[in-house]
C-alpha cells in the first residue's frame, strides 16, 4: 500500500484552494471607497493629510500617530466604517516595497473584515499602476493562511477590494490591480503546494495538479512517468527515488505566446516532494522538519507559468518540474553510488541528502537539447545559502552576467530579494571523483558556490543562472505579506522575469 493509501479522505482534497478564493475577490478602481468597506489611509510624516481623514497633522500627532512606517491609528466616524491609518514614513523615501508592506499592515489590522477599500497614494514617488499592483499585492498576501486541511478559515477571507483614486489615474489603477491579483495567486498556489503534507501532495498529485491547471491556464503539459524516465536515462532523477514507494514524476510545461516569441526562456525546478535526505537521513530539529517545502522551486514555477497567457508574456517558456521524495529504505541509493544522469556524465554520490541537484541535472541537460536563449534553476537547494544570507534573501550564481542582472531586476521589482553569490571556478576541484565524472559535494565550505558548480557541469554553455531559495521558502515569524509557513518565494519574481526577459547577447 502507498503512503496514501493510510490516509483517509485525500481523494477530496483539493491542493491549490487559493485559485478559487483569489478568483472570488472583486477589485474595483473609483474615485470613493465601496460603501461598508473599512478604508485604509496611507499617511507620510510630511506634506498633506488625505482629506479623508478630516484631521489636521498636530490633531494626530496630539493622539500619538506621526505617520512613521509601521504606525497605525483606527478613527471611528458615525456615518461609514472607521477609518484605518496606516504611517508610511518619508514621502521622499516612499517605494514599492514601502507601499506593500503598508497594504499588508492594513489587511492584519482589519482581519475581521472581508471588504476593504485603499486609497492610492498622492504625489509621483510610486507611480499609479505600481502603487495599485502592491496594495492588492500586500492585503491578498497578508491575509493568506494555510488552512485547507482545518475545519475553518482561521482568517476571514478577503472579498471585495476598493482603490480610491482619482479618475486621471484610474485607468493605470486598473492595469496594475489586475497585474497585482495574479501575482498574488500565483505566490497564493505555490505557498498552497509547499504548505500540502507530503502524503497528500506526491509526485503523482503534482503531475494532477499541473495537467489541471495547464488547461485552464494556456499550458501544454507533458507528464513522464517512470519507465519513460528510464527510456531517456534520466539516472538522477530515477537515482533519488529509488529509495521510494511513490513513483517520480517530470513535469514538463510549455507556453508559447500567440505572435512569433521575441525570446526562449527554460526553467528547471527541485520537486522533491519530501527530502529526509535518504540514507544520510535528517536530524529530526525544526529546520529539518519544514521538508514537505524541498518542492518550493517546482511550485514556483508551476504557478508562475500558470498566469503568463493571463499577462500577455511575449516570450516563450518552458518549464521542467522534476518531481519526488528522497526517503531512505532498502532500495535507497548509496553514498558511493554513480548515476549516470541524461548525456551520459556520470556522477558519485558523496551523500544523498545532496539530492536536489541530481534531479536537476537530467532536467538542465534536456534544456539544452532544444533551443533555449538562458536557463533558470530554482531550488531550495543548500544549507549554506541559508546561513550566508538568512531567510530574506536568495542566492543567485550564474554564467552569464545580463541574465543575472535580468533576475535582480525582477527581484528588485516583486520584494523577493537576491544577491549575487561569485561562481568560483577555483573550488571546481572540491567535486572531482576518482571513480565518476563528478561528485555531488564539495568540501566543508562554500557549499552554495559548489552546488552552482555543479549544476554549471550539465547547461553545455548555455547563459544560465540558479536561485538558491533554502532560506526564503519558509517563513517562522508572522512579518508583513509573508505569513508563517511556505512563502511561495519565486512564484512573482519568475512571472516578472519572464515578462522582460530579453534575449542575451552571445
Amino acid at each position: 500500500m502507498s503512503a496514501m493509501g493510510v490516509f483517509t479522505g485525500l481523494t477530496s482534497f483539493d491542493p491549490v484552494p487559493s485559485v478559487r478564493r483569489s478568483k472570488a475577490v472583486v477589485v474595483t478602481v473609483a474615485t470613493r471607497p465601496p460603501e461598508n468597506a473599512i478604508l485604509g489611509v496611507p499617511v507620510a510624516q510630511d506634506g498633506d493629510i488625505p482629506a479623508v481623514v478630516g484631521l489636521d497633522r498636530d490633531t494626530l500627532e496630539k493622539a500619538g500617530f506621526e505617520g512613521k512606517t509601521g504606525q497605525s491609528m483606527v478613527i471611528p466616524r458615525a456615518d461609514a466604517a472607521p477609518l484605518v491609518l496606516i504611517g508610511i514614513g518619508e514621502p521622499a523615501a516612499l517605494d514599492p516595497d514601502k507601499l506593500r508592506d503598508a497594504a499588508a499592515a492594513f489587511a492584519r489590522a482589519t482581519e475581521a473584515r472581508a471588504d476593504l477599500a485603499w486609497t492610492l497614494p498622492e504625489g509621483e514617488s510610486v507611480a499609479p499602476a505600481l502603487a495599485a499592483q502592491t496594495a492588492v499585492e500586500g492585503i491578498l498576501l497578508a491575509r493568506y493562511r494555510y488552512d485547507a486541511l482545518k475545519e475553518a478559515a482561521t482568517v476571514t477571507p478577503v472579498s471585495n477590494i476598493g482603490l480610491v483614486v482619482d479618475s486621471r489615474r484610474s485607468a493605470a489603477a486598473r492595469r496594475g490591480a489586475a497585474k497585482g491579483q495574479a501575482m498574488a495567486e500565483a505566490t497564493q498556489i505555490a505557498r498552497d503546494l509547499a504548505n500540502s503534507p507530503p502524503a497528500y501532495l506526491t509526485a503523482t498529485r503534482m503531475a494532477e495538479v499541473a495537467v489541471e491547471l495547464g488547461s485552464e491556464r494556456g499550458l501544454q503539459v507533458e507528464v513522464f512517468d517512470k519507465d519513460q524516465l528510464i527510456e531517456m536515462g534520466c539516472g538522477g532523477l530515477l537515482g533519488v527515488n529509488a529509495g521510494s514507494a511513490e513513483p517520480p514524476r517530470m513535469i514538463k510545461l510549455t507556453y508559447r505566446p500567440p505572435a512569433k516569441p521575441r525570446a526562449h526562456l527554460t526553467l528547471v525546478g527541485k520537486g522533491i516532494m519530501y527530502d529526509a535526505g535518504g540514507i544520510a537521513i535528517k536530524p529530526g530539529d525544526a529546520v529539518h522538519a519544514t521538508m514537505k517545502n524541498d518542492m518550493s522551486g517546482a511550485a514556483a514555477i508551476l504557478a508562475a507559468m500558470s498566469e503568463l497567457a493571463a499577462q500577455g508574456c511575449k516570450t516563450a517558456v518552458t518549464g521542467y518540474l522534476m518531481c519526488t521524495d528522497n526517503v531512505p529504505s532498502g532500495t535507497a541509493i548509496a553514498m558511493g553510488e554513480v548515476l549516470r544522469i541524461r548525456g551520459g556524465k556520470t556522477v558519485e554520490v558523496a551523500n544523498t541528502d545532496a539530492e536536489g541537484r541530481l534531479v536537476m541535472a537530467d532536467a538542465m541537460v534536456l534544456a539544452t537539447e532544444d533551443p533555449t536563449d538562458a536557463i533558470v534553476d530554482i531550488a531550495t537547494l543548500t544549507g549554506a545559502a541559508m546561513r550566508a544570507l538568512g531567510t530574506q534573501v536568495a542566492g543567485l550564481i550564474g554564467n552569464n552576467a545580463a541574465v543575472v542582472e535580468q533576475v535582480e531586476a525582477a527581484a528588485a521589482a516583486t520584494g523577493e530579494s537576491v544577491w549575487e553569490l561569485p561562481l568560483e571556478r577555483r573550488y571546481r576541484g572540491e567535486l572531482n571523483s576518482e571513480v565518476a565524472d563528478i561528485k555531488n559535494l564539495g568540501g566543508a565550505n562554500a557549499g552554495a558556490i559548489t552546488a552552482g558548480l555543479f549544476l554549471e557541469e550539465f547547461v553545455a554553455g548555455k547563459p544560465w543562472a540558479h536561485i538558491d531559495i533554502a532560506g526564503t521558502a519558509q517563513n517562522d515569524r508572522d512579518t508583513s505579506w509573508r505569513p508563517p509557513g511556505c512563502t511561495g518565494f519565486g512564484a512573482r519574481l519568475l512571472i516578472e522575469f519572464a515578462l522582460n526577459f530579453t534575449r542575451p547577447r552571445a
